[in-house]
């Protein structure tokens, strides 16, 4: 499961009672060593070995139902030419490098990326991503 992020919070907060209008850019999606917070204060994405996040469109998603989102299609990254590390966590940005975390979560199970794989999120009803608000 993922929670959202503090940035978006205020952003969909702010939408929502007309204060300021968001418009949500394209989402990446990206891996993480260590859990980022909701503050992106832990944020440590592997760094070279190909590694780049993602880019996901509307229809890379499942519609949203009962506070719950998830990916429809397999979200695979480049093959890895380096070692990335254990990746433990994933998180949604707003930009394809740097920019705002929008949401973050958990794997499933934690992964050590080394050359020659490839990382994916299988895509289904539910995804392997899944984000959710209570």
């Amino acid at each position: 499961m993922g929670s959202f992020a503090d940035f978006i919070e205020d952003k969909f907060l702010d939408h929502l009672v007309g204060k300021t209008a968001y418009t949500m850019p394209t989402a990446y999606l990206g891996l993480s060593t260590v859990d980022p917070e909701d503050d992106a204060s832990g944020l440590a994405e592997p760094s070279g070995g190909s590694y780049a996040r993602v880019a996901t469109a509307g229809a890379d998603w499942n519609a949203a139902s009962g506070g719950s989102i998830s990916n429809a299609q397999d979200i695979t990254f480049p093959e890895a030419t380096g070692d990335w590390g254990t990746c433990t966590h994933f998180a949604l940005f707003d930009a394809a490098s740097g920019g705002n975390m929008l949401a973050h979560g958990s794997l499933a199970s934690s992964k050590h990326i080394e050359s020659g794989e490839i990382a994916k999120f299988a895509g289904g009803t539910p995804g392997d991503v899944v984000l959710t608000l209570d």
